[in-house]
């Protein structure tokens, strides 16, 4: 198999498994967010009764536009909801809601891998503007250097996507942990949740994935031209 076909295989690869993963939690999503929760806790109760009952009351939940927009940020403390997340009495909207506390419960903890996610976003922020910037004008002006300067700056990209991989499984193990300890759902509705956190957290595999392939693709791009001069 020469350079140029496996070149367009992982090209190829990278946007199937993208697609595919949003496809999955769309539809895990859109299936579970229509089934309404016996409990009747809305995504806003839930947030404030596992922050409550873990003694946390520095941390606020307020709702947000868009569509799974929902996020904490421990820079200002505040565990933001998406609209249909925060209203709806959903088996999903519970899951979701549950997680993002999962991520507060490190938060208060100091769970390592989050303080070294928290320390290294400006680096990763910078990386991401400046990467591929650096892989254009390095091809514009023919400079490999820059052009491998910007493949290690993906890297640094894929290090935080992996960095993050234990964060949000173990923030979806304290969601369903606190969902099953505190009754918000019955138990058979527990496996309702678990299938949206599972979706959730697969969307992240599928990100380190992707760029992996990314940067194999690059690294043949260009350690082709590299071969040649």
């Amino acid at each position: 198999m020469d350079d140029y076909t496996t070149y367009y295989m992982l090209t190829f690869l990278a946007f199937a498994i993208t697609m595919s993963a949003q496809l999955y939690i769309k539809i895990i999503y859109s299936r579970y967010s229509r089934i309404r929760c016996s409990s009747g806790f809305t995504g806003a109760r839930t947030a404030a009764e596992i922050l409550l009952r873990n003694g946390i009351t520095d941390v606020r939940v307020v709702q947000v536009a868009g569509y799974l927009s929902d996020h904490y940020d421990p820079r200002n403390s505040t565990v933001s909801l998406s609209q249909n997340n925060y209203a709806n009495d959903s088996l999903a909207s519970i899951a979701v809601a549950s997680h993002e506390c999962g991520h507060v419960l490190q938060d208060k903890e100091n769970y390592a891998f989050l303080k070294i996610r928290e320390k290294i976003i400006p680096v990763v922020s910078f990386s991401s503007f400046a990467g591929y910037i650096a892989i254009m004008v390095g091809i514009l002006f023919e400079l490999m250097d820059l052009i491998w300067m910007g493949i290690f700056m993906e890297c640094i990209i894929l290090a935080f996507q992996i960095i993050t991989l234990p964060i949000e499984f173990d923030a979806s193990r304290r969601a369903l942990a606190e969902i099953e300890n505190y009754g918000f759902v019955s138990v058979e509705e527990l496996k309702g949740a678990r299938k949206v956190l599972t979706a959730a957290a697969l969307t992240y595999v599928a990100g380190v994935a992707s760029t992996v392939l990314e940067i194999m693709r690059l690294v043949i791009m260009f350690g082709g031209r590299r071969r040649d001069d």
